[in-house]
């Protein structure tokens, strides 16, 4: 039986001598490697997290004490240790576990995440709670140097700092550039202040010269002391003024010293910080080789790190990417913007090939708005590429900063709709709904590879006197490119198919869904397609043709419903007295799960088999549509992990 085997809870990981913790590291990691390689995921950070992971749950009294991740995304080895282990294989997929920290999951997951920046604002309203009620546990925010991009962290650094409140900050700092401070003097130090007797004596200094009539002044000296030692050898300075004790740095990967420093520090009162270096990737060589490919991944083999062969279609951030570059080659105005996501949105040829002109602002995306902004003000053609989900993070600036004072900026949104295994936290279901209540601002969708990228030629040499936004999938674009550039006319649809009486209205992904369910149907039933490619302002011309010509009106979306594309047709053809049946397809008000997309698409109705069953009930089919959309719609079943509580401690876990 190896030591993995024997661990349920945190209460178990302590039966285990210390001695015993670097070989199940090694365990750990090894279990990480093959449920990734086989489910895809986020590899790189969680084998550099595994002995911090390990120290954490050796030191504190987990779910007694909260542990809050910040993104999360390292969570992976802090679910095996606390009762999940049985059921790792179900990471991220239809039906399994979420690869994030998740409340419903289990008691020892004490804050949701998913997106960065958010754990010291969290942990402090956690310590907040716990004094308010009398409670006593310890909370620790685990946050990744990435994260400190971003300023809500600092927001939150500076509010706990303040508080006085009892709370661990662990800044986890994979960057090498400061690996030379993980030396002797840095480890000599860190021993001093963490020490116990340490802390006693500078207690008792503290209170003795209270005692004086110059107190103040002397205090003021033994300070400006302590400080200066600090500020000469520890880089930490900055955090000691945010009101926080400082530790470290000292080497993530020590196991014996990371236990040794947080028995030390545990119960040290006030706010504290901990600086670790850790390595991302840690312990398999082409994670540590290449961290940026191997933060999230789909399936691989293990053996040789390379990555399991797709369709051959490239991806609608592929084709950004390489479009981008073309532009810029033409256009000495056009930069490039993105918050820490520079593989993430295509844009690494871009920033290898026009360094001068790419801007990655860091986990920052309100500052990307307003950089943009500023950008555009200066006569530059700013685009902007960042994800659906994080996109909600800068709304004041697209409002404010940019549509306000119509700024010629262009968002390049990717993962709109759903993205699949990453779940809730990361799928784009609302960035239709959010930016079409925005005065000044045009949407775009395309309906395929070809399209995109004569829409990002389209914006890019139209002189634009306002600001734009392209919303696109995380998926390959469903037909070969023929490279074309097609000429759009602004703010038209496009009529592709059909000249029946019933219509159907699709934009972006869900085009080809309607042409799938044309095919289908094409024998049965002549249906009109329409792509809907300009979401805002609508081809109003075209709607008004719509009001007498159509018995039938369906739209479908891969978008929230409310605020959506349908609901806005939908406003207007009322409005305007159309008399028809009218339906719109979209995502249902709900958080959807994570799983594959398409199973996910399926079951909230977004798939060419509902399409159709509705258009034949609209033809009198004896299986009425309601009755198969009812069912098919039913409440997510989701394993949720329950774990009964002993006293305090974890016991026996299992599926509900």
């Amino acid at each position: 039986m190896s030591l993995l085997d024997k661990i349920n809870s945190s209460l178990d990981l302590k039966s285990i001598p210390e001695s015993q913790l670097a070989e199940l590291a090694v365990e750990i990691r090894q279990e990480i490697i093959s449920i990734v390689a086989d489910t895809g995921g986020h590899l790189a950070s969680n084998l550099g997290a595994v002995e911090l992971t390990l120290a954490l749950h050796y030191c504190f009294d987990i779910p007694a004490d909260k542990i809050i991740w910040d993104v999360g995304h390292q969570c992976y080895a802090h679910k095996m240790l606390t009762g999940r282990r049985d059921i790792i294989k179900t990471l991220r997929q239809y039906d399994g576990i979420s690869g994030f920290p998740k409340r419903e999951e289990s008691p020892a997951d004490a804050f949701g995440t998913g997106h960065a920046s958010t754990s010291i604002s969290a942990a402090l309203g956690l310590a907040s709670a716990r004094d308010a009620l009398g409670q006593n546990f310890k909370v620790v925010a685990v946050v990744g140097d990435g994260a400190l991009t971003g300023g809500l962290a600092f927001e939150g650094l500076n509010n706990a700092g303040a508080s006085k409140k009892n709370l661990l900050v662990i800044l986890n700092d994979n960057k090498m550039s400061i690996s030379k401070n993980v030396g002797a003097m840095s480890k000599y130090l860190t021993n001093i202040l963490a020490d116990q007797r340490f802390n006693k004596l500078r207690n008792e200094i503290w209170e003795l010269t209270g005692r004086f009539k110059r107190r103040d002044k002397i205090r003021a000296i033994v300070s400006n002391i302590e400080d200066s030692v600090k500020n000469l050898f520890v880089p930490g300075f900055l955090f000691d003024k945010l009101g926080f004790r400082y530790f470290g740095p000292i080497d993530g990967h020590n196991l014996p010293l990371l236990v040794k420093t947080l028995n030390q520090i545990r119960d040290i009162p006030g706010p504290l910080m901990l600086h670790i270096v850790t390595i991302k990737g840690k312990g398999y060589a082409p994670a540590e080789a290449d961290a940026s490919k191997f933060h999230g991944i789909g399936s691989f083999d293990k053996i040789t790190g390379k990555a399991h062969p797709d369709d051959g279609l490239p991806s609608y951030t592929t084709v950004f990417g390489d479009t981008m570059v073309e532009l810029a080659e033409k256009d000495k105005k056009i930069v490039a913007i993105t918050a820490a996501m520079t593989a993430g949105t295509g844009l690494s040829g871009f920033a290898e090939k026009f360094p001068d002109r790419f801007f990655d602002v860091g986990i920052a995306e309100g500052h990307a708005g307003c950089f943009a902004a500023g950008l555009a003000a200066g006569g530059l053609k700013p685009f902007i590429a960042i994800y659906s989900t994080f996109l909600q993070r800068a709304y004041d600036q697209i409002i404010h900063d940019i549509s306000l004072q119509k700024l010629p900026v262009v968002f390049c949104i990717d993962r709109t709709g759903l993205v699949g295994d990453d779940g809730p936290t990361h799928h784009g279901c609302f960035d239709m709904s959010y930016l079409s209540a925005i005065p000044n601002l045009t949407i775009l969708s395309p309906k395929d590879g070809d399209e995109f990228r004569s829409m990002l030629y389209l914006v890019a040499e139209a002189e634009l006197d306002f600001p734009c936004a392209i919303r696109y999938p995380r998926a390959t674009i469903p037909i070969p490119m023929n490279n074309q550039i097609e000429k759009i006319e602004w703010g038209k649809w496009e009529r592709i198919c059909g000249s029946g009486d019933t219509m159907i209205i699709a934009t972006g992904t869900m085009v080809d869904i309607a042409l799938k369910a044309y095919q289908i149907l094409k024998d049965e039933r002549d249906l009109t397609i329409v792509n809907a490619r300009f979401i805002k302002p609508l081809d109003y011309e075209f709607m008004d043709y719509c009001l007498t010509s159509y018995k039938n009106i369906v739209t479908i979306e891969e978008n929230s419903g409310i605020g959506g594309l349908g609901q806005m047709i939908g406003s207007y053809l009322g409005t305007n007295g159309y008399k028809g049946k009218f339906h719109s397809f979209a995502i249902p008000d709900k958080f959807i799960p994570h799983g594959n997309r398409e199973i996910l698409l399926a079951d909230i109705g977004l798939d060419e088999e509902t399409l159709v069953d509705y258009i034949r009930w609209l033809n009198g089919s004896k299986r009425t549509f309601l009755q198969k959309i009812t069912f098919r719609r039913s409440e997510f079943r989701r394993p949720t992990i329950v774990n009964q509580m002993n006293n305090g401690t974890n016991g026996k876990t299992y599926l509900k």
